[in-house]
């Protein structure tokens, strides 16, 4: 029996994994299978419930697990408190804990929301593009970090580092990955300036030599994120450090439209962690306005890299494509110039259930 750790955290997080009941059960009718799936806390809730963002019963349960579903965590209920205590401090706990080190946000565009992205629709025709962003080390991760008070005045400081192994791991994600779809490896960092980028782009050549079918290119950061909006369909696999790809994976999911369609996964351990790109929308929580679309389609990511049920995977989301193609949207993928019916969460993925 596949054992699933759900934690569905903060805002539309509930309220979205709650909707996604019906769809795990048409799962369970097209394997056979039946899967156990066992709530926990994380998040704002946690810190509600018990005091802390990522109780040690949810650390027991996700390590038990075989796959870790996520809704979204954080609001502005919680900003007030130390970054360390704060909801997000469960989130960045859990990758930890799971030896999470790659995070795989793919931007692929639906042919039906072209009129949704903010660039023209010859710009973005195309769009295919999986960013692989380095997880646990990084600015984020590094030390010494913290603030302090010299002569008066406030400083702060972070440290970027990374060592050899940390980055040979995630490049050598991204080639495994870029095998299986063009064979084309972009690699962003700040080489002309970062000696941690520096030593990014030489371990990045010396994987490369083990991938002689895989084309590799290197970008400075800078020039990366201006491409992204000038030509995005270049991309392939882009792979690069944490803080940049936090920021350029925003950037590449923005350009389909919106954040609601946005899936990603975090591997690197035994157990990988699926959570949609969207936060926690506290504003809209609870109104049946949440788009469903980015969390269902992290569950495809799950019915792929921790099930290996790709065709069933597959299935699910030529089912979202349809549903798109057929002219329904959720609020923030409605385009006032077109004739769309616009429909809730719930509905949303019933649709999504009767073409899958």
């Amino acid at each position: 029996m596949p054992r699933l750790a759900v934690l569905p955290g903060d805002g539309i997080g509930r309220e979205i994994v709650d909707a996604l009941a019906p769809l795990f059960a048409r799962l369970e009718e097209k394997t056979g299978e039946t899967f156990d799936r066992t709530e926990g806390l994380i998040g704002g809730v946690a810190i509600d419930t018990v005091g802390t963002p990522l109780p040690e019963e949810t650390v027991s349960l996700c390590q038990s697990a075989d796959a870790v579903l996520l809704g979204a965590v954080g609001g502005p209920k919680w900003d007030h408190m130390p970054t360390s205590t704060r909801p997000e401090a469960g989130l960045l706990g859990i990758r930890k804990a799971l030896g999470l080190f790659a995070n795989l946000r793919p931007a692929k565009l639906f042919p039906a929301l072209a009129s949704a992205s903010t660039l023209k629709p010859e710009v973005i025709s195309g769009l295919d593009l999986l960013v692989v962003r380095e997880l646990t080390g990084g600015l984020y991760f590094g030390q010494p970090r913290g603030r302090s008070q010299v002569d008066g005045q406030r400083q702060a400081v972070d440290t970027l580092f990374y060592t050899e192994a940390e980055v040979r791991r995630v490049v050598k994600m991204a080639f495994e990955l870029a095998m299986v779809r063009r064979k084309h490896v972009t690699s962003i960092d700040k080489a002309n300036v970062l000696n941690s980028s520096q030593l990014w782009r030489e371990i990045a050549e010396e994987v490369a030599r083990d991938y002689p079918e895989v084309e590799l290119t290197h970008q400075l950061v800078d020039n990366a994120a201006m491409q992204l909006v000038r030509n995005p369909a270049q991309y392939d696999v882009v792979v690069t450090e944490n803080m940049f790809g936090d920021i350029l994976s925003d950037e590449a999911a923005q350009l389909t439209g919106s954040l609601g369609m946005l899936p990603s996964a975090s591997l690197g351990g035994e157990i990988g962690l699926y959570e949609p790109a969207h936060g926690s929308a506290p504003d809209i929580a609870g109104k049946d306005l949440a788009n469903p679309l980015a969390t269902i389609l992290s569950v495809a990511m799950m019915l792929k890299y921790s099930f290996s049920l790709h065709e069933i995977a597959d299935q699910l989301e030529a089912a979202v494509d349809q549903v798109l193609a057929d002219g329904y949207r959720t609020a923030d993928i409605a385009d006032a110039g077109q004739a769309v019916q616009v429909v809730g969460t719930k509905q949303m993925v019933s649709l999504v259930i009767e073409r899958w």
